[in-house]
């Protein structure tokens, strides 16, 4: 899981980046909030289509990826909760087609299913989309992606304050801070404009 979340972020922060700066740079504050059609760009279809399940495939990660800390906070207060619950706690061998063998339980099944569901139903239902999604990604992005693995880090390999570790971390985490600061009021400054103009 470590592995996966380092990809995960750094790939992402890449490609964000590359979004962000090239796109500041060729379009200045006209850039658009969807880079493959804010310029009337629809053709070729497959192209854009294509490009579509491209962020579809990624976003999928991402988020399974990111929404880890919800998962194992469920699964750990359900398992207290019902210790003698079979739905809960035991997990079945399922042999599909094609397909190697895996473990399945049954809670964390539906309860994962459910979450995505409720969660895309939600953010359909949100006015100014790009708007409120910079909102929540500059809100989620330095507690969970930077604070906390950062202070779990410290803790699990002793850290000891004022140290060469110590200071360079939270520097890193300090300035994540503050982008997600200037990400924060740059969002809710987006969402005002959209609601005004």
């Amino acid at each position: 899981m470590k592995k996966a979340s380092m990809m995960a972020i750094f790939i992402t922060t890449f490609f964000y980046l590359c979004c962000g700066c090239f796109g500041y740079a060729a379009f200045g504050n006209a850039i658009p909030g969807n880079l493959l059609t804010g310029f009337g760009f629809y053709e070729p279809f497959w192209l854009i289509d294509l490009a579509n399940a491209c962020i579809i495939l990624h976003l999928v990660g991402g988020y399974q990826i990111f929404c880890q800390p919800i998962y194992s906070s469920v699964d750990r207060r359900s398992s207290r909760r019902f210790p003698d619950s079979g739905f809960v706690n035991n997990s079945y061998k399922v042999k599909l087609p094609l397909l190697p063998a895996f473990q399945l339980n049954l809670f964390r099944f539906c309860f994962r299913t459910a979450y995505v569901i409720s969660t895309t139903g939600l953010a359909v239902l949100f006015p100014y989309f790009n708007q409120v999604l910079g909102v929540l990604g500059a809100v989620n992005f330095w507690p969970l992606a930077i604070y906390f693995p950062v202070e779990m880090y410290f803790v699990q390999q002793n850290v000891g304050a004022w140290t060469k570790k110590w200071i360079i971390l939270r520097t890193f985490s300090f300035a994540c801070f503050l982008v997600t600061v200037v990400g924060l009021i740059g969002s809710i400054e987006g969402i005002i404009k959209e609601k005004l103009g």
